[in-house]
């Protein structure tokens, strides 16, 4: 009983969280990129929230949790990747990257600063507009893995 008090709480995803972190909070992460649809931020922050919220027992608050994330879309671009010939690209890259900043109110030295980017390849046949929803709903969840891991299991 004594050691167990001094032990972080893991939740069911195995995630280990400070025994005294009762809230959470995700902040609205606005899109500093000159491309991409409108609901880039919309939708990066509503995954990261369910992220939160499904693999942690913590109450989700709008702002100043005991645990807190925050930030920006800093990157959004589509690349060619694969060359068939010249000027014909066989592939193209979407690229996310977002900057986060995550705050623990009760151990300073989990804090941290970073930035996470994923990517999704595809077809240069197919249309960017139309296979977006799909890329950046796999990118944001390769993003919003990348940073519960790295705020709740030290990766």
């Amino acid at each position: 009983m004594i050691f167990s008090s001094c032990k972080p709480h893991l939740s069911l995803s195995g995630a280990s969280i400070p025994i005294e972190a009762k809230t959470i909070s995700v902040g609205f992460f606005i899109n500093n990129t000159s491309l991409g649809a409108p609901s880039l931020s919309q939708r990066f922050s509503e995954k990261l929230r369910d992220v939160v919220s499904q693999q942690t027992n913590l109450a989700l608050l709008k702002q100043n949790g005991d645990l807190q994330f925050e930030g920006y879309i800093a990157d959004y671009n589509v690349m060619p990747i694969a060359i068939l010939s010249t000027d014909v690209a066989g592939q193209n890259r979407m690229t996310i990257t977002v900057n986060v900043k995550y705050i623990n109110k009760f151990d300073q030295t989990k804090n941290f600063e970073q930035a996470f980017t994923r990517f999704a390849d595809f077809k240069s046949s197919e249309n960017v507009s139309i296979k977006e929803p799909e890329l950046v709903i796999e990118i944001y969840r390769q993003l919003s893995e990348d940073i519960f891991n790295r705020a709740f299991n030290n990766w």
